[in-house]
Protein backbone atom coordinates (compact mmCIF):
# COMPACT_ATOMS: atom_id res chain seq x y z
CA UNK A 1 0.00 0.00 0.00
CA UNK A 2 2.87 2.20 0.82
CA UNK A 3 4.60 2.04 -2.77
CA UNK A 4 1.65 3.13 -4.62
CA UNK A 5 1.39 6.28 -2.36
CA UNK A 6 4.88 7.19 -2.62
CA UNK A 7 4.95 6.82 -6.26
CA UNK A 8 2.01 9.16 -6.00
CA UNK A 9 4.18 11.63 -3.95
CA UNK A 10 6.73 11.84 -6.52
CA UNK A 11 5.04 12.35 -9.41
CA UNK A 12 3.50 15.22 -7.36
CA UNK A 13 6.95 16.71 -6.48
CA UNK A 14 8.17 16.05 -10.06
CA UNK A 15 4.58 18.36 -10.91
CA UNK A 16 5.36 20.76 -8.34
CA UNK A 17 9.14 21.69 -9.10
CA UNK A 18 8.34 21.69 -12.90
CA UNK A 19 5.31 24.42 -12.45
CA UNK A 20 7.27 26.41 -10.17
CA UNK A 21 9.91 26.56 -12.33
CA UNK A 22 7.70 27.23 -15.31
CA UNK A 23 6.40 30.25 -13.42
CA UNK A 24 9.73 31.45 -12.42
CA UNK A 25 10.50 31.28 -16.31
CA UNK A 26 7.87 33.49 -16.64
CA UNK A 27 7.97 36.21 -14.49
CA UNK A 28 11.60 36.68 -15.85
CA UNK A 29 10.23 36.86 -19.07
CA UNK A 30 7.48 39.28 -17.84
CA UNK A 31 10.40 41.17 -15.63
CA UNK A 32 12.32 41.36 -18.71
CA UNK A 33 10.06 42.52 -21.11
CA UNK A 34 9.01 45.06 -19.09
CA UNK A 35 12.40 46.41 -18.62
CA UNK A 36 12.91 46.55 -22.51
CA UNK A 37 9.39 48.67 -22.84
CA UNK A 38 10.85 51.10 -20.14
CA UNK A 39 14.11 51.53 -21.31
CA UNK A 40 12.65 52.23 -25.36
CA UNK A 41 9.93 54.46 -23.55
CA UNK A 42 12.82 56.78 -21.88
CA UNK A 43 14.97 56.90 -25.43
CA UNK A 44 11.89 58.07 -26.99
CA UNK A 45 11.76 61.82 -27.91
CA UNK A 46 9.32 64.61 -26.81
CA UNK A 47 6.06 64.26 -29.32
CA UNK A 48 2.93 66.22 -30.02
CA UNK A 49 0.32 66.57 -28.00
CA UNK A 50 -2.90 67.95 -30.40
CA UNK A 51 -4.13 64.28 -30.01
CA UNK A 52 -5.32 64.59 -26.41
CA UNK A 53 -8.37 64.58 -25.29
CA UNK A 54 -8.90 67.73 -23.02
CA UNK A 55 -11.19 68.07 -20.54
CA UNK A 56 -13.29 71.55 -20.32
CA UNK A 57 -15.28 72.24 -17.32
CA UNK A 58 -18.84 73.42 -18.94
CA UNK A 59 -19.86 76.34 -15.89
CA UNK A 60 -22.87 77.37 -18.15
CA UNK A 61 -24.44 73.96 -17.80
CA UNK A 62 -23.66 73.22 -14.43
CA UNK A 63 -26.04 74.65 -10.88
CA UNK A 64 -23.18 77.51 -10.05
CA UNK A 65 -25.54 79.45 -8.74
CA UNK A 66 -27.58 76.83 -6.12
CA UNK A 67 -25.94 77.00 -2.64
CA UNK A 68 -23.09 79.33 -3.84
CA UNK A 69 -22.85 81.03 -0.25
CA UNK A 70 -22.85 77.51 1.41
CA UNK A 71 -18.34 77.24 2.49
CA UNK A 72 -17.74 74.11 1.25
CA UNK A 73 -19.85 74.74 -2.12
CA UNK A 74 -17.67 77.85 -2.26
CA UNK A 75 -14.80 75.64 -2.17
CA UNK A 76 -15.24 73.50 -4.57
CA UNK A 77 -16.39 75.98 -7.10
CA UNK A 78 -12.94 78.15 -6.36
CA UNK A 79 -11.03 74.49 -7.04
CA UNK A 80 -13.04 74.14 -10.08
CA UNK A 81 -12.04 77.82 -11.83
CA UNK A 82 -8.66 77.46 -10.72
CA UNK A 83 -8.79 73.98 -12.51
CA UNK A 84 -10.44 75.57 -15.37
CA UNK A 85 -7.05 77.70 -16.34
CA UNK A 86 -5.07 74.17 -16.70
CA UNK A 87 -5.17 71.05 -19.14
CA UNK A 88 -7.37 68.25 -17.59
CA UNK A 89 -6.58 65.23 -19.09
CA UNK A 90 -8.31 61.59 -17.97
CA UNK A 91 -5.00 58.78 -18.08
CA UNK A 92 -6.66 56.54 -16.11
CA UNK A 93 -5.49 53.30 -16.30
CA UNK A 94 -2.61 54.24 -18.52
CA UNK A 95 0.92 53.77 -17.32
CA UNK A 96 3.44 55.75 -17.20
CA UNK A 97 5.29 53.59 -19.48
CA UNK A 98 3.07 53.89 -22.11
CA UNK A 99 2.61 57.53 -21.98
CA UNK A 100 6.38 58.00 -22.10
CA UNK A 101 6.00 55.22 -25.30
CA UNK A 102 3.02 57.95 -26.94
CA UNK A 103 4.34 60.95 -25.91
CA UNK A 104 7.87 60.98 -25.25
CA UNK A 105 9.67 60.54 -22.04
CA UNK A 106 10.00 64.63 -21.97
CA UNK A 107 6.32 65.21 -21.64
CA UNK A 108 5.61 62.70 -18.41
CA UNK A 109 5.91 65.45 -15.95
CA UNK A 110 3.31 67.44 -17.82
CA UNK A 111 1.13 64.31 -18.78
CA UNK A 112 1.15 63.44 -14.83
CA UNK A 113 -0.32 66.97 -13.60
CA UNK A 114 -2.82 66.66 -16.41
CA UNK A 115 -3.90 64.04 -14.71
CA UNK A 116 -3.55 65.17 -11.69
CA UNK A 117 -5.66 67.89 -12.83
CA UNK A 118 -8.31 65.50 -13.29
CA UNK A 119 -8.23 63.51 -10.70
CA UNK A 120 -8.82 66.21 -8.70
CA UNK A 121 -11.43 67.52 -11.05
CA UNK A 122 -14.02 64.22 -10.19
CA UNK A 123 -13.05 64.16 -6.62
CA UNK A 124 -14.32 67.92 -6.74
CA UNK A 125 -17.69 66.72 -8.07
CA UNK A 126 -18.29 63.76 -6.18
CA UNK A 127 -17.97 66.46 -3.27
CA UNK A 128 -20.28 68.91 -4.41
CA UNK A 129 -22.62 67.32 -5.83
CA UNK A 130 -23.33 65.09 -2.27
CA UNK A 131 -23.32 68.52 -0.30
CA UNK A 132 -25.99 69.58 -3.31
CA UNK A 133 -27.64 65.82 -2.78
CA UNK A 134 -27.98 66.17 0.91
CA UNK A 135 -29.28 69.65 0.86
CA UNK A 136 -32.40 68.52 -1.30
CA UNK A 137 -31.14 69.42 -4.58
CA UNK A 138 -31.45 66.36 -6.51
CA UNK A 139 -31.81 67.18 -9.92
CA UNK A 140 -28.97 69.72 -9.49
CA UNK A 141 -26.49 67.27 -7.96
CA UNK A 142 -28.03 64.66 -11.02
CA UNK A 143 -26.12 66.94 -13.65
CA UNK A 144 -22.78 67.32 -12.09
CA UNK A 145 -22.76 63.50 -11.70
CA UNK A 146 -23.72 63.13 -15.20
CA UNK A 147 -20.72 65.33 -16.31
CA UNK A 148 -18.38 63.45 -14.57
CA UNK A 149 -19.79 60.18 -15.67
CA UNK A 150 -19.16 61.76 -19.34
CA UNK A 151 -15.38 62.50 -18.34
CA UNK A 152 -14.97 58.55 -17.78
CA UNK A 153 -14.48 59.06 -13.73
CA UNK A 154 -13.60 55.68 -11.63
CA UNK A 155 -15.13 57.56 -8.31
CA UNK A 156 -17.20 54.65 -7.07
CA UNK A 157 -19.45 57.26 -5.29
CA UNK A 158 -20.22 59.07 -8.15
CA UNK A 159 -21.97 56.32 -9.70
CA UNK A 160 -23.76 54.58 -6.62
CA UNK A 161 -25.50 57.98 -6.23
CA UNK A 162 -25.98 58.36 -9.29
CA UNK A 163 -27.69 55.19 -9.58
CA UNK A 164 -29.96 55.18 -6.52
CA UNK A 165 -31.15 58.74 -7.82
CA UNK A 166 -32.34 56.90 -11.42
CA UNK A 167 -33.97 54.49 -9.16
CA UNK A 168 -36.04 57.04 -7.40
CA UNK A 169 -37.05 58.40 -10.21
CA UNK A 170 -37.90 55.28 -12.19
CA UNK A 171 -35.62 55.08 -14.62
CA UNK A 172 -33.46 51.47 -14.37
CA UNK A 173 -32.80 51.95 -18.49
CA UNK A 174 -30.28 54.70 -17.18
CA UNK A 175 -28.70 52.14 -14.80
CA UNK A 176 -28.43 50.28 -17.51
CA UNK A 177 -26.78 52.82 -20.00
CA UNK A 178 -24.89 53.77 -16.73
CA UNK A 179 -23.64 50.13 -16.61
CA UNK A 180 -22.84 49.71 -20.12
CA UNK A 181 -20.23 52.53 -19.96
CA UNK A 182 -18.86 51.33 -16.39
CA UNK A 183 -17.51 48.26 -18.28
CA UNK A 184 -15.47 49.85 -21.08
CA UNK A 185 -13.41 51.99 -17.94
CA UNK A 186 -9.73 51.08 -17.80
CA UNK A 187 -9.66 51.97 -13.88
CA UNK A 188 -8.69 49.49 -11.19
CA UNK A 189 -12.25 50.52 -10.01
CA UNK A 190 -13.70 49.08 -12.36
CA UNK A 191 -14.91 45.70 -11.15
CA UNK A 192 -16.40 47.95 -8.03
CA UNK A 193 -17.83 50.12 -9.93
CA UNK A 194 -20.20 47.01 -12.27
CA UNK A 195 -21.04 45.91 -9.09
CA UNK A 196 -22.65 48.53 -7.57
CA UNK A 197 -24.65 48.95 -10.58
CA UNK A 198 -25.27 45.33 -11.29
CA UNK A 199 -26.96 45.75 -6.86
CA UNK A 200 -28.76 48.53 -8.25
CA UNK A 201 -30.43 47.53 -11.28
CA UNK A 202 -32.12 44.61 -9.41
Amino acid sequence: MKMPFFASFIIFIIWLAYELSKGRRRAEKNEYSFWEKEAEANRTRRKSLDDLKYISIPFDSLPMHVLQNDDKIAEYHQVLYALSDSPIVNFTGISNTDLKLKYGAPNLNLLMRYDENYTSLVGTLHKWAMRLYEAGYIDEAKSILEFAVCTDTDVSGTYRLLASIYTAEGHPEKIADLLQKAEQLKSGSKDTIVRILQESDR
